[in-house]
């Protein structure tokens, strides 16, 4: 009789199996902006739609997850959380905003130098030592930005472009904020700030006037995708480092924008490529460097 054993997961296993669950965390997140579109409604509906159902899945991820339990978590996260919440609603508004006012290429290349920025707030608020990497990454991703944004002055895209720079503000500020108060419940942030996204929406939306497609599309979002993409990113922590996770969700930057050529036909212009070229190229050796490091 013969016995099937399982193999023992090594060291060398595990870091394979997460690099493996970042790759299907960034595939699943690279997803938003297809749904977004063919979600078929305005702005300020995709936003109370995206905001609603991330109010529904996140504090159930939360209670799965968090041994503290929903509420002992929200009482340990104390007043920090309120204002994450108030920043995950502001970048949540302006991604959903630059999705639809200019090229999801450029929404996503714009979002990929987040860590970069991030990197500036916490030398101003939190007095981080800034190395001359980081220094380096930070003047070529503004640059790269500089160039992505100068492509869409001609075509009238400039608005969605200030939109992406606005949520990566807000996001570089969020994870600053995190990193000062570490007890902060990520997952509660996002619930919170999905509340909160649906409650300002909700002025402007018109839920009476929506398509049985546009709750179906939304829903598999805000409750499957979405969701499930940013626990595996989260995840994956448990058996690569977080730098090589930032690392492997690059992959989401270049998954999104074809997604647009596939499914929209959406074709970057040259300066969105060379723009692209410089903050991914960045990025990647700023986040290899200091996995080499770590």
């Amino acid at each position: 009789m013969s016995i099937i054993t399982l193999p023992s997961i090594t060291p060398k296993n595990a870091r394979a199996l997460g690099f493996s669950i970042a790759f299907l965390g960034a595939l699943l997140m690279s997803l938003d902006p297809i749904f977004i579109r063919f979600a078929g409604v305005s702005g300020f509906d995709t936003a109370f739609l995206f905001g609603l159902f991330s109010a529904i899945s996140m504090p159930i991820l939360l209670k799965l997850n968090d041994k503290r339990g929903i509420k002992k978590a929200v009482q340990q996260s104390g007043w920090p959380l309120l204002f994450a919440g108030l920043l995950m609603l502001c970048s949540s508004t302006g991604l959903v905003f630059s999705i639809k006012n200019t090229s999801i290429a450029n929404t996503f290349l714009i979002l990929s130098a987040s860590p970069a920025v991030a990197a500036v707030f916490s030398w101003i608020f939190l007095k981080e030592k800034v190395n001359r990497s980081t220094l380096v990454a930070i003047v070529a991703v503004m640059v790269g930005i500089g160039i992505v944004v100068s492509g869409s002055m001609g075509s009238g895209n400039w608005l969605g472009d200030a939109l992406a720079m606005f949520a990566v503000v807000c996001l570089s500020i969020m994870f600053t904020l995190l990193r000062k108060y570490p007890d902060v419940s990520r997952l509660a942030s996002v619930a919170l700030g999905g509340l909160f996204l649906a409650t300002v929406m909700s002025f402007f939306a018109t839920p009476s006037e929506y398509q049985f497609n546009t709750w179906l599309i939304m829903a598999a979002m805000g409750l499957f995708t979405a969701p499930l993409g940013r626990v595996m990113s989260m995840v994956a922590t448990r058996h690569i480092t977080a730098a090589e996770v930032s690392m492997t969700l690059m992959l989401e930057t270049v998954l999104a924008s074809l997604w647009g050529f596939l499914f929209f036909a959406e074709t970057p212009e040259f300066a969105s490529i060379v723009g692209g070229l410089v903050i991914l190229i960045t990025i990647f050796i700023y986040t290899f460097v200091t996995a080499r490091d770590q």
